[in-house]
């Protein structure tokens, strides 16, 4: 790009495919690197983070990059593969320099940072940061909306002070359409200020599904920094299961803290499944399947199928339970299938078509036994009842999944060095 290049603001950058020069994609932006200058003087844009196809994230500086237009990021093909390292003089533009409260050097008013400006220098490869865009007024979720407008750089000042409560609502926006595992990785990636800051501002369901797909320590870390009573909310909001995984690695006083705090009846599933062995079927459980009476109807199964918390492994069957019918059940009857559902008229019995011929698992099944069970069956699910013959819960492919892996395989995967064989 040469003189009169236009201005790209870094949030339409997020996400956006990093293509070689033959068309091959190596990747998708997820951060910019900057340095700070002294003197009010533009920071000069470094490079981008990128992360490749593998998860693996590395540094692209921006000498490398021939093109940035039309929603697309082309480089030169030469790309080090060697894993990016935040250095001390760098700023990542996303993850630090968005939602800052900042003044404007002219009032000394303080605004809230939405967006920032880079341009390509004239007849040069350089980038820098020019333009800031602000909104006036106080920071925070429930900030009063006030006038926004574009200033330059050197019109306000406060970017290289530490804040303690830097917000994190433009840096989320940029986030939004990520699925749970690569908000999670973008999370791993924050420094730990930044990361509490951006769970602090995510929705509890959110924050659930996320925390879910962090590794043990961040989990840990995050949860210590909520309120007791959030903590505790967002424990109910995550799969009963992982939610139990986590209290696991907590002291015993603040695990029974917690316990205290939550309902009565999602308490009693956590204490249930802490009660069984880790890398058993009750330990690996979820206490929240589809469970339906045998009066219920096709339709009735087909409603409860649909409902878009389910994860496809719970959603591709249905147990069949004489009353009660939340865990642990009445006798457990049988399942039905997702496709079997799909056959049958909606004014069918689940009764009539319930398969009972295939053997339920002991709470204390091991996890060897399970995998080959879901493997010589072919199945994605598998009802974990008790010697009274009620339902306890269902083992589902990816929690087996997550216990066959190496017990690091989550940092791993973000820093991109999984192979094929788990190593």
């Amino acid at each position: 790009m040469a003189a009169g290049a236009p201005r790209i603001f870094v949030s339409h950058l997020a996400g956006v495919p990093v293509f070689d020069p033959n068309g091959e994609q190596v990747g998708r932006v997820r951060d910019l690197v900057a340095m700070l200058r002294v003197g009010g003087r533009p920071p000069r844009l470094l490079g981008m983070v990128v992360e490749l196809l593998s998860r693996r994230r590395i540094f692209l500086p921006m000498t490398r990059v021939t093109g940035v237009e039309s929603g697309q990021v082309i480089t030169t093909g030469v790309v080090n593969m060697r894993r990016f390292e935040q250095r001390p003089t760098e700023r990542l533009v996303l993850g630090d320099l968005l939602d800052r409260r900042v003044q404007l050097v002219e009032t000394a008013e303080e605004v809230t940072v939405l967006d920032v400006a880079i341009q390509q220098l004239p007849a040069r490869r350089d980038w820098e940061i020019n333009k800031v865009f602000v909104r006036k007024g106080k920071g925070g979720a429930l900030r009063r909306k006030g006038e926004a407008l574009t200033v330059e750089w050197s019109a306000v000042t406060g970017f290289s002070l530490e804040e303690e409560g830097q917000g994190a609502e433009s840096l989320l926006a940029t986030f939004e359409r990520l699925r749970p595992a690569d908000l999670a990785n973008a999370l791993h990636h924050l420094s730990p200020k930044r990361r509490a800051e951006v769970a602090a501002a995510l929705h509890d369901d959110r924050l659930a599904d996320v925390l879910e797909e962090l590794p043990e320590d961040e989990q840990v870390e995050i949860l210590g920094k909520l309120q007791e009573e959030r903590a505790a909310d967002v424990l109910e909001a995550m799969d009963p299961d992982d939610a139990a995984d986590l209290l696991s690695e907590l002291p015993e006083e603040d695990k029974e803290r917690l316990l205290r705090l939550m309902r009565p009846d999602d308490a009693a599933d956590m204490r249930r499944l802490m009660s069984y062995e880790e890398r058993t079927a009750g330990g690996l459980m979820t206490t929240e399947p589809i469970v339906l009476r045998p009066d219920s109807t096709v339709a009735d199964a087909l409603a409860r199928v649909r409902q878009h918390e389910l994860s496809p492994a719970l959603a591709a069957q249905v147990y069949v339970c004489r009353p009660p019918d939340e865990t642990p059940t009445g006798k457990y009857l049988g399942t039905v299938h997702f496709q079997r559902l799909l056959r049958d008229p909606p004014f069918t019995l689940v009764a009539s078509i319930v398969e009972s011929d295939l053997p339920p698992l002991p709470p204390d099944t091991p996890l060897p036994a399970i995998t080959s069970y879901l493997a010589a069956y072919n199945m994605v699910a598998a009802p974990v009842v008790d010697e009274s013959g009620s339902l306890l819960g269902a083992v589902t492919v990816d929690d087996v999944l997550d216990h066959l892996l190496p017990e690091d395989w989550r940092e791993a995967e973000f820093e991109g060095t999984v192979t094929a064989d788990g190593k």
